[in-house]
């Protein structure tokens, strides 16, 4: 990988500008929600309160933990699994994957015997606001000592506990810093002479020359459709800045025929029409479409968090150096510079309360959180955790990782955020929305009722809790 020249300051990037990217600019307020949890509570068996086993797990005791394998795998929390397993003699950890974190673990919370810990990610994440009352407070997890002897809550960057916190509630452990953006191969964009985009006319014009070449801009596949969504969101927030944002948060009325996603929507349909869609998407894997633009670069560009040099390292063309750019805004009038970039800490854990072993999910959260379970993470996954300090001035190696930083470092404080998908579990619902949009099935007209349907019936339903986000 061709690796750009590291200035001195390098090192600090990630202590800062990380720092920077978790302090989003905005507060959350839960109603109607059961704090619970916390207090090393839940169910199992005890074991003695001791400065090397603050949750009293017992001796020869089992932990179940099942974790969703996406982009980052399972492994990370296997090696954190050993680990404990070394601290605790006679405790064993089970590390289970899963790729339907609702659909498979819902009928374990009903039933009782939910996991002890669980990765509450990807598309059929299970909404927060769902099972607030039947997960644990976390905050004896970020009091605790690590194991290296340092108070867990002081080795955070700044920031990195609000996207796990609703109301008075700590209520997830969120693991990765996560810059979500759009990626490309430098190499193919050196040997092309195309420019990086930074509106939505210079998307259209990238993706004429592409089809020049016999390319795409885009492609995508069938259960990562709502990635195109994401860019949608954020360039309509970059464009039309926090009253975009906080419509879709409160889940006002009309939120969706917000001029700025209006705008967005209309640009992104002129792209779709115009034929630099790669068809398809709706009948294809995701990790399959992905490597349509990582090994067969027939697309150009991909949207994704930063998770997705890790997922696609074993089908990436080689000298494909791979990097990263904020979603472009629709047009130069934005609220928000074109530096502008959405980060958070990603990647949320939570222990059920109804756990057989709230002690042990609580432990081995722990251990993730030890400089040698998250060093082992940064440089195995490309990724950076939420403990600070751990990534060297060449990312590992990594012109992602490198490209990261870069984006972290241009954007200063212009960093921001969404939570309202994952918050109601909207997602599933979208994907198909998205993957008819996509497609060319649908209107703008029809999209936007679609997801406005989607948005008031979270609205209106008052068994849900809701976030108030100022």
């Amino acid at each position: 990988m061709n690796i750009e020249n590291v200035s001195v300051n390098r090192r600090n990037i990630l202590r800062g500008a990380v720092a920077a990217a978790v302090l989003i600019p905005f507060s959350t307020t839960l109603a109607s929600c059961a704090t619970g949890g916390g207090g090393g509570g839940g169910g199992g068996p005890k074991g003695e309160v001791t400065a090397d086993n603050p949750f009293g797990l017992a001796t020869d005791s089992k932990i179940d933990s099942v974790i969703f394998d996406g982009g980052y795998g399972t492994d990370y929390v296997e090696y954190a699994a050993k680990i404990l397993e070394k601290q605790h003699d006679g405790v064993t950890a089970k590390v289970s994957a899963s790729t339907k974190i609702s659909q498979e673990l819902q009928p374990r919370f009903v039933g009782g015997n939910p996991p002890d810990l669980v990765d509450n990610s990807g598309a059929d994440s299970i909404g927060f606001s769902t099972i607030m009352d039947q997960i644990e407070d976390l905050t004896d997890v970020i009091d605790a000592k690590n194991l290296e002897g340092d108070t867990i809550r002081d080795t955070l960057y700044a920031g990195a506990l609000d996207p796990g916190t609703f109301g008075d509630k700590f209520a997830a452990v969120n693991y990765v810093m996560t810059i979500y953006g759009v990626w490309y191969s430098a190499s193919l964009f050196e040997e092309k002479g195309w420019e990086v985009p930074t509106t939505w006319a210079d998307l259209k014009d990238l993706g004429a020359k592409a089809k020049e070449d016999g390319k795409y801009l885009f492609c995508w596949g069938k259960e990562a459709a709502t990635y195109y969504q994401t860019m949608s969101i954020g360039a309509a927030i970059k464009q039309g800045g926090d009253e975009v944002r906080l419509a879709l948060e409160n889940l006002e009325e009309g939120c969706w025929s917000k001029q700025a996603i209006q705008d967005v929507f209309t640009a992104f349909k002129e792209i779709i029409d115009a034929g630099y869609m790669k068809p398809g998407g709706a009948g294809t894997q995701f990790t399959a479409a992905q490597a349509q633009w990582s090994n067969d670069q027939a697309a150009i560009l991909y949207p994704s968090g930063s998770w997705i040099e890790n997922e696609m390292k074993d089908q990436t063309k080689e000298g494909f150096e791979m990097k990263g750019f904020p979603t472009p805004a629709l047009d130069e009038n934005a609220k928000m510079p074109p530096e502008a970039v959405r980060a958070t800490a990603g990647e949320p854990f939570i222990v059920p309360s109804q756990a057989n072993n709230v002690a042990g999910g609580k432990e081995l959260l722990r251990v993730m959180l030890s400089k040698d379970a998250a060093t082992n993470f940064a440089k195995t996954k490309l990724a950076p955790t939420v403990v600070k300090g751990l990534v060297p001035e060449d990312g590992f190696g990594s012109t992602a990782l490198v490209s990261q930083t870069d984006m972290l470092d241009a954007a200063g404080e212009n960093i921001y955020n969404w939570k309202f998908v994952d918050l109601y579990g909207m997602n599933s619902d979208q994907l198909t929305l998205w993957n008819q949009f996509l497609a060319g099935k649908m209107s703008v007209a029809d999209l936007t009722a679609g997801l406005q349907e989607i948005t008031d019936r979270v609205r209106n339903d008052d068994s849900i809790d809701k976030v108030e986000v100022k």
